[in-house]
């Protein structure tokens, strides 16, 4: 199988990995992370500019057109520069959900918008109870005229403070935990009834706890059938996965560059740590790590884009493997480091904090074990 990216996609490749390297250094990031919105809207009004924004989207939108290998480029790319914008909360997903969902005027309205970046979105679907599943929905939407009235609670909504337009998972029928019967509706962040409470992660990303008292919400903003939005979050958390994989991909080979930088030139006992055998192997195991991830992740883009039947338990196997080598590599990142491999003024340990969440954004590591047991082994 031909693994060579196109000359786009290496285009592609090299203007983010440029970007992040000139513009996007360690301090900066700290900046942007301790200011009131934990992004900087100059930066994402640059990525419009150049583009990245369209990337996934359809041409007929204004679009890139591009595939799951872009925004797997991408991804990586951000990851190396621990990139604070919501590219993943809007783009990923708030965007690929608008794609999906079949409403052709709310997809004329807001795509373009979210490509020039003038629109800040933010997939609201967790709830305290619900930990990684996501067909347990109590927010209800009950109809209501010629719409629906929303009530209920969302809790750690990535971008849910810069929002400007929020899609929200309610259950139109159905009891707690049933797939069927819930629906997705579009929202303006601003909306009466709507209460949002900020506050940031350890890793610097800023989410929100969001509450909805009777919001009303027009039948138009329904985002595919009622009662059928599962038909839509499933693919859409399926690209998620892997592009949160691709950014851990590339955090994992920041780490290793940086762990061996490191050994290199450290010395003790007046010869550089790195010529000990015992330290040597444990580099050579964090490499493995990341090559294994890297080529499970090659291989679940190519099921996904093709649409094999088993993309799906690809996809968790994954998301294991991220768990697993994400461990292995930040937790000798920080021992070989030493103590100052804790210090926040080091960028190390605040790589090893962005693997910590994204290894439970969607499931971690126990969740997708299971959820491979089940779709493999019945």
């Amino acid at each position: 199988m031909n693994f060579d990216f196109t000359e786009e996609q290496s285009m592609l490749r090299d203007s983010v990995a440029r970007y992040v390297q000139d513009s996007y250094d360690f301090d900066t990031r700290r900046a942007i992370a301790s200011s009131d919105e934990g992004m900087s809207r100059e930066q994402w009004q640059t990525f419009a500019e150049l583009g990245w924004l369209s990337v996934p989207f359809e041409e007929e939108h204004g679009g890139f057109g591009g595939s799951s290998v872009d925004t797997m480029l991408m991804m990586e790319e951000f990851g190396k520069g621990l990139v604070l914008e919501p590219y993943f909360a809007t783009v990923v997903l708030f965007g690929g959900l608008l794609q999906r969902s079949g409403n052709s005027a709310l997809q004329t309205e807001f795509i373009p918008r979210v490509i020039e970046g003038s629109c800040l979105g933010a997939f609201a679907y967790l709830e305290r109870q619900s930990r990684f599943e996501l067909a347990d929905v109590c927010t209800r939407a009950e109809s209501s005229g010629d719409g629906y009235s929303i009530s209920g609670e969302k809790v750690v909504v990535y971008n849910g403070a810069s929002a400007d337009h929020l899609i929200v998972s309610a259950r139109t029928s159905g009891e707690q935990f049933d797939p069927q019967g819930i629906s997705l509706f579009l929202i303006p962040a601003d909306a009466e009834g709507v209460s949002v409470s900020s506050y940031a992660m350890m890793d610097g990303q800023r989410v929100a706890n969001i509450t909805f008292d009777k919001v009303a919400v027009a039948a138009t903003h329904l985002l595919g059938a009622e009662g059928e939005a599962m038909a839509l979050i499933e693919p859409v958390v399926g690209t998620a996965n892997l592009a949160l994989a691709s950014e851990a991909l590339g955090i994992m080979g920041q780490l290793n560059a940086k762990t061996l930088e490191y050994v290199k030139t450290r010395k003790q006992f007046g010869v550089t740590i790195g010529s000990f055998q015992a330290l040597q192997h444990r580099m050579v195991d964090t490499f493995m790590a990341y090559e294994q991830t890297k080529s499970l992740l090659y291989r679940a883009v190519c099921e996904l884009e093709e649409g094999a039947d088993s993309a799906d338990a690809t996809v968790h196997a994954l998301m294991v493997m991220v768990d697993r080598a994400g461990k292995l590599i930040f937790g000798e990142a920080i021992q070989l480091h030493g103590g100052m491999g804790l210090t926040d003024e080091l960028d190390i340990g605040h790589y090893a904090k962005r693997l910590m969440m994204i290894n439970t954004t969607f499931g971690n590591g126990d969740y997708h074990q299971a959820a491979f047991d089940a779709l493999r082994y019945g």
